[in-house]
Order: C-alpha cells, then sequence, then structure tokens
C-alpha cells in the first residue's frame, strides 16, 4: 500500500465529512440535533449538476446548490418551530424522502434512475496545484492537487469557530443552546435563531454535498451522499460540537472510509467493505463513551473526596 497516497485519499474523503460536522456543529450549539444533513447534501448534490448542465455556470450551479440546501432547512424549521412537529422526525422525514425525490427528479430530467454520467453535461470544480506546497516531497503530493471544495473547507472550520466563538451571532446561538429561556428574557428570538442556525447548517451542507457531485466526481448518482451525512453527526457528538475538534474527528471517519477502499484490492466482499466505515463510527462511539463515562466518575470520586 502506497502511504502517500492513501493519506492524500484520506484528505479527499474527509471533506464532505467536514462540511456535514460544520453543519452539524452549528445547530448543536443552538441546542438542536440536526438529522437532515444527509438530506441537504443530496438534494444541493443533484441540484448542481442539473443546473451546472443547463446554465454551463458553475458560479450559478454552486449558488442553485446552497438555496436548494438552504430550502430544505426552511421547510425542517416551520415544522419543527412553527408547527410544532418533532424535529427529529421531521428531519428523518426528510432524509428518507429525499432519496426517492433525488431519483424521481433525475429520472424526470434524464430518464435514468442510476446517474446523469452519460446523459448530462454537467460541471465539476476544478484542482488546484498549491505553489510551493506541490514542489515539497510527500507533503506536497499529500495536501496539494485537491479540489477548491477541499481546501475551502479547511477554511470554513476557522471560519465557523470565529463565527461560534467571536461574533455576536455565534454568543446569541450558544446562549440560546444553553438556556433558551434566559436568552428569550432578555430580547433574544430563540425562533430565530434556531432558523438562523439550520440556515447556516444548509449551507456548509450544501458544499459538502456539491463536492460529491462536482467535485469527487462529476455527475450525480442515486444516493451517492450514502450516509455521510450520519457519520458528519457522529464526529460531531465526539467533540461536543466544537468546530475543531469535529473536524478532527472527521478524519477518523474519512481514514476508515479510506480504509475501506483499499480493502477492495484485497479480494474482501464487497458487503463487508460497504460496512465497514460504520463499524468503525459504533466503534468509536462505543470508547468514547466510555471514555466520558470513565471521566465523570473519577470526577465525582475526586468531588467525594
Amino acid at each position: 500500500m502506497n502511504i502517500v497516497k492513501f493519506l492524500y485519499v484520506i484528505v479527499r474523503l474527509t471533506t464532505p465529512l467536514i462540511y456535514g460536522t460544520l453543519a452539524a456543529s452549528i445547530t448543536f450549539k443552538a441546542g438542536l440535533q440536526n438529522m437532515a444533513v444527509e438530506s441537504m447534501m443530496l438534494a444541493s448534490a443533484l441540484t448542481g449538476v442539473l443546473v451546472s448542465a443547463y446554465t454551463q455556470n458553475i458560479w450559478i450551479a454552486l449558488l442553485a446548490g446552497v438555496l436548494a440546501s438552504v430550502l430544505i432547512t426552511l421547510i425542517i424549521s416551520f415544522c419543527a418551530f412553527v408547527l410544532k412537529c418533532d424535529l427529529y422526525l421531521v428531519g428523518i422525514a426528510m432524509n428518507t424522502g429525499l432519496v426517492g425525490a433525488t431519483v424521481f427528479t433525475m429520472f424526470a430530467f434524464t430518464g435514468s434512475k442510476a446517474n446523469t454520467a452519460s446523459v448530462l453535461p454537467s460541471l465539476a470544480v476544478g484542482t488546484w496545484d498549491v505553489p510551493i506546497l506541490k514542489d515539497i516531497p510527500i507533503l506536497g503530493d499529500i495536501l496539494s492537487g485537491h479540489s477548491i471544495f477541499t481546501y475551502f473547507a479547511f477554511v470554513a472550520v476557522v471560519l465557523v469557530w470565529v463565527l461560534i466563538y467571536k461574533t455576536k451571532i455565534g454568543l446569541r446561538i450558544r446562549s440560546v443552546g444553553e438556556n433558551p429561556l434566559a436568552a428569550e428574557s432578555v430580547g433574544i428570538s430563540s425562533r430565530k435563531i434556531y432558523f438562523l442556525s439550520f440556515a447556516l447548517s444548509g449551507v456548509l451542507s450544501a458544499f459538502g454535498g456539491m463536492f460529491m457531485s462536482m467535485g469527487y466526481l462529476s455527475w450525480f448518482a442515486r444516493d451517492m451522499v450514502a450516509g455521510r451525512g450520519m457519520i458528519a453527526m457522529s464526529a460531531m457528538n465526539i467533540a461536543s460540537g466544537e468546530p475543531v475538534g469535529s473536524a478532527a474527528a472527521a478524519f477518523m471517519f474519512g481514514a476508515a472510509d479510506a480504509f475501506a477502499n483499499q480493502m477492495q484490492l484485497w479480494g474482501i466482499p464487497a458487503e463487508l467493505i460497504s460496512a465497514f466505515p460504520y463499524f468503525v463510527t459504533i466503534f468509536i462511539l462505543f470508547v468514547m463513551s466510555a471514555v466520558r463515562k470513565g471521566r465523570d466518575a473519577a470526577g465525582k470520586r475526586h468531588q467525594a473526596a
């Protein structure tokens, strides 16, 4: 196994997970669990491909992908915070519904229920050979030559951290997440913060989805997000919604995904390969839960002493 190439693949496969974890982190800080990251990524992935194919303009396609994802968040927010539906059920229903809706839409435009590869001349966001970095041995082979989406993902980690911890909006998001009634008492509308946090979550999810169809690939395939939204939520939960920690956790799952790809070369059954990243997810969550329980127990013993 070529280690340098393997590390390059890890960075590449971690990109959509970073966007997903950041999307989930923003709503988590507002006291909400965004179960619909998967559907947001799917909607933006298909929309970006369709719009780019018909307009042949990458910027319009990116904007359309973001708007599609934000539209999903508005529907969820309206159902949950205005109509008072259960947020978890709305998110799960949206995930399930979008799997079928994207296939139906793809079929309506292309006549295919599998993918758009041979039908639509869709565009893709190019790669970037980073100056200076590309000439550094080993490091350049790992970090240079990725999609623009990948480099923006790392920028997004910093931007989300600044948003949450260094801006007035971030302070309001955290205050509502910690105690919505106290926030309401000083004039902060928790409903507006919920809508805003979901909208921001939708923007980040959109980039993760469009990376799949306009960066990793240059076409849309049925259910191409393949559970990455849920894995991203697991990474976020490991780090308790901290943007930097969530991105670091995403790399663990990206490594598991890359290792699953490597397993194909070893003749391991495809069913086991496809399940491997999810087994890793369960194992990591189990370990983190055990560590937290041990830490809490040690803290209680210390207080008792």
